[in-house]
């Protein structure tokens, strides 16, 4: 122990002489710990962090979606777990009370919050059958939800308020930290079962499930009854069902369902940061090598005073633990900065981004990987500093003669340094390049000067059809003519909104495939000067007209992939299709362009096979047979938005003081938003790639320094003996090149067989784009060039005279 206090002694004084060198080292450490620590809080925060439940890992979801009646049997059937489902995303109006609002709910099985093991901060949660028919007028709130519209008031509990029109009793508030299924529910409604009504349980709300395993069962048990019971259920459906519906079944751990979608990503950041830790690395291990050679004569003083070979690598590596831990501290603080940016940067809807904090985890991972980094810079200039004879030592006076072994490591540093950024750019190129063609994609709409917002009655008003139709109808009218609108339409699912509409169509004189149901169409009901407002191009036909709105005659628009797909070679006009169950066929009256309604990369989900446009009307229903309540109007403006906005809000509390006003945005605000998440992704790794060159070009140039410093002699036998400047130039330069193309080959070849895992976050572009490649090489060959010329400058400056009587 007194040798180890011994040690930390003498390195810090060690450190304290040489400031200029601990300060470098202690900022270059403290970029790379801080950057591995910020990412590693998002991989802990989401990904390892055990989910806020009781017992979390007896939780699992079943990989499959099931209606509510064949979650009921699986309920009734199934012994290995306790069941509940949920269906997110259904939103409800909160009225009664001040201005309306919009809430995002949750409506879920009675058993929901005792199987994921939550109880109520206050109240209760729902008892056993207070999701059935008749017996569900209840609800359980959010504390967001609690704090911001109800004061905090503790007295909510039992008391009613209107929900869509009718009253529900409040049964309980949860806790701030209960965020299931997702941040955005503020509200929990039962689900309503009712297996008497067939299309409500068995032809829509195909919902998630999830379970908690029973004592002694594991996952492979669970899956195996969930496969019988899967081989079982579709007898109980009033139609057949495909053959492809969850064929692939299986029972899942829950948290592993919840972060699916964000693993990828997570994983190939935290790649990346561990790429500009090893750079950083190998920075201070060329600063500790040309350290070392400076402190020859000292070493070998102690070797002389029998100091052991394992007693000087001691002494080194503790120097190095010392320095890796002041800059693992100091990256405490770059990673606490680090996370603010990165849960502000990432999309809001990132699951469990509220539980990415700075926690014990966190804090141990950058002790521990201080630990490590100052092992791996620390180990070979310590071991090269006491492979020096002792008597060559004394000899050389401290000059370093033993410098071609360590200067063929300095070498191969800094080439690995160039290999490593080299390998982490293109990986930031490819994604720059795919991101640019993200956001020039035609979205098939014009976005500028287009204001929407979403207008919601109650259902229970909208259960007369004819009275929700005029209620729009009058809407319209009156907004027509508002200062600064051009034009106003209305649609039930606004492009790249995050909805998705959906019904089953059947098309004249088109035959399934044997085993296939009827193709599924999205779906969307639109007024007559849609098209016009959006800048959706006809391509073919008309659109619809004023007199159309009363579903007579029936008409409809199919898209141009709709009409490629299922009218190959033709004009669709005047062909003839159906929603599933509507009892007369309706005429093709036009071909839009593709819209990119689902995202940016898809026009629509794999799923659905096609888009239709039918005119808002009593028989524009979805797939619950009914007339879509909820509608985006759209307002293309020549004025300021929110002038428009205020306008909109005061027209439709006139028409309705119940109907709430929300999500009021620009089309081009919208477009952003479904471009957030790859341009997270590809700023994040930009501002990475930027990090790795600097540290690499850092690297080159200290590299070069010591090297032009250790030939001073040679550079100036060479002038005096007749070298020109440009002679000397090229000498450095010539170095440095050999670096840059040695790291810049290394690089792509790792970059090739590596990015491959980038292939799901690319659009537009492959892995092996050679646009990236070639100019990913160039840009480093040209700033390592310039990363040489300083120290090149330098050596051509050096007097030969001055050279001379140096030795």
């Amino acid at each position: 122990m007194n040798g180890l206090l011994q040690d930390v002694r003498y390195a810090l004084r060690q450190l304290r002489k040489s400031l200029a060198f601990t300060t470098v080292a202690m900022l270059t450490l403290a970029l790379g710990i801080g950057a591995n620590s910020a990412i590693f809080s998002l991989v802990n925060g989401i990904l390892l962090a055990p989910l806020p439940y009781s017992k979390p890992e007896e939780l699992v979801n079943v990989n499959g979606t099931y209606p509510r009646g064949a979650f009921v049997a699986m309920r009734q059937q199934v012994r290995t777990m306790d069941v509940a489902a949920y269906a997110e995303g259904h939103e409800f109006n909160l009225t009664g009370q001040d201005e309306p609002v919009r809430l995002t709910g949750t409506m879920v099985s009675a058993e929901l919050f005792s199987v994921l093991g939550v109880r109520p901060e206050l109240g209760r949660m729902f008892a056993p059958g207070e999701d059935a028919a008749g017996q569900d007028n209840y609800v359980i709130l959010s504390h967001a939800l609690w704090q911001q519209r109800f004061a905090s008031d503790r007295s909510i509990i039992g008391r009613a308020i209107e929900i869509e029109g009718a009253s529900r009793q409040v049964l309980g508030v949860m806790s701030a930290d209960f965020r299931f299924p997702s941040p955005r529910t503020q509200i929990w409604i039962p689900l309503h079962n009712d297996l008497r009504n067939v299309p409500s349980s068995w032809a829509s709300d195909y919902m998630p499930i999830i379970g908690r395993l029973r004592p002694g069962v594991t996952l492979a048990q669970a899956s195996a009854e969930i496969r019988m019971f899967q081989s079982q259920v579709g007898e109980l459906f009033p139609w057949k069902m495909p053959a492809a519906w969850n064929a692939y079944v299986s029972v899942l751990p829950l948290k592993n369902s919840m972060v699916a979608d964000v693993r990828t990503r997570l994983l190939m950041l935290l790649g990346a940061v561990v790429l500009i830790l090893l750079i950083a690395c190998a920075n201070v291990a060329n600063l500790m090598l040309s350290r070392a050679a400076v402190r020859e004569k000292e070493i070998g003083i102690r070797s002389a005073l029998g100091a052991s070979r394992n007693r000087i690598v001691r002494q080194l590596l503790t120097e190095s633990v010392l320095l890796a831990s002041f800059g693992g501290l100091l990256g405490l603080a770059v990673a606490g900065a680090g996370v603010s940016v990165l849960r502000s940067a990432l999309p809001p809807d990132t699951p469990r981004l509220a539980n990415v904090r700075l926690d014990w985890r966190v804090f141990a991972f950058a002790g521990g990987l201080s630990l490590l980094t100052g092992l791996i810079f620390g180990l070979a200039p310590a071991a090269q500093s006491s492979r020096a004879a002792l008597t060559h030592l004394l000899r050389s006076g401290g000059r370093g003669n033993t410098v071609s072994v360590s200067q063929r490591l300095r070498s191969s540093l800094a080439v690995a340094e160039v290999a490593l950024a080299a390998l982490l750019i293109v990986a930031a190129g490819l994604l720059i390049r795919s991101f640019w063609a993200l956001s020039h994609i035609d979205p098939g709409f014009r976005s500028e000067q287009v204001v929407t917002a979403r207008v919601t009655p109650n259902e229970s008003f909208c259960s007369d059809a004819g009275r929700c139709q005029a209620f729009y109808q009058s809407l319209l009218g009156q907004i027509q003519g508002a200062p600064g609108v051009r034009g106003a339409a209305l649609v039930n699912t606004l492009p790249l909104g995050g909805r998705v509409t959906k019904r089953s169509v059947e098309i004249e004189n088109f035959t399934p495939a044997e085993g296939q149901t009827s193709p599924l169409f999205w779906m969307d009901a639109v007024t007559s000067g849609y098209f016009r407002v959006m800048g959706v191009s006809l391509l073919s036909g008309r659109s619809f007209s004023e007199g159309e709105v009363s579903g007579n005659p029936p008409v409809a628009i199919v898209t141009a992939e709709t009409a490629r797909r299922f009218w190959p070679g033709r004009n669709p006009v005047g062909e003839h299709i159906r929603l599933l169950n509507e009892a007369n066929w309706r005429t093709v009256v036009g071909v839009a362009a593709d819209v990119h309604a689902y995202d940016l990369t898809r026009t629509i989900p794999d799923y659905i096979r096609g888009t239709v446009y039918v005119p808002y009307s009593p028989t524009s229903t979805g797939e619950d047979r009914r007339v879509p309540a909820e509608m985006t109007i759209a307002l293309r403006t020549s004025s300021d938005p929110t002038q428009v906005e205020g306008i909109l809000r005061r027209t439709v509390a006139n028409l309705n003081h119940d109907v709430p006003v929300s999500e009021v945005r620009s089309m081009d605000a919208v477009v952003s938003e479904a471009e957030s998440t790859p341009a997270s992704t590809t700023s994040l790794f930009v501002t990475f790639a930027g990090l790795a060159l600097v540290l690499g070009m850092v690297g080159i140039y200290g590299v070069l320094a010591f090297l032009v410093s250790k030939r001073t002699q040679e550079i100036g036998i060479r002038m005096a003996l007749g070298a020109q400047r440009s002679d000397v130039l090229w000498l450095i330069l010539r170095e440095g090149t050999k670096f840059a193309v040695l790291g810049i080959a290394f690089g792509l070849a790792g970059a090739f067989l590596v990015t491959r895992w980038l292939s799901t976050e690319l659009y537009g572009i492959s892995t092996a784009d050679p646009i990236t490649y070639i100019s990913v090489a160039a840009v480093i060959f040209l700033i390592t060039m310039f990363a040489c010329y300083v120290p090149a400058r330098r050596a051509m400056q050096v007097d030969p005279l001055i050279a001379l009587r140096l030795e």
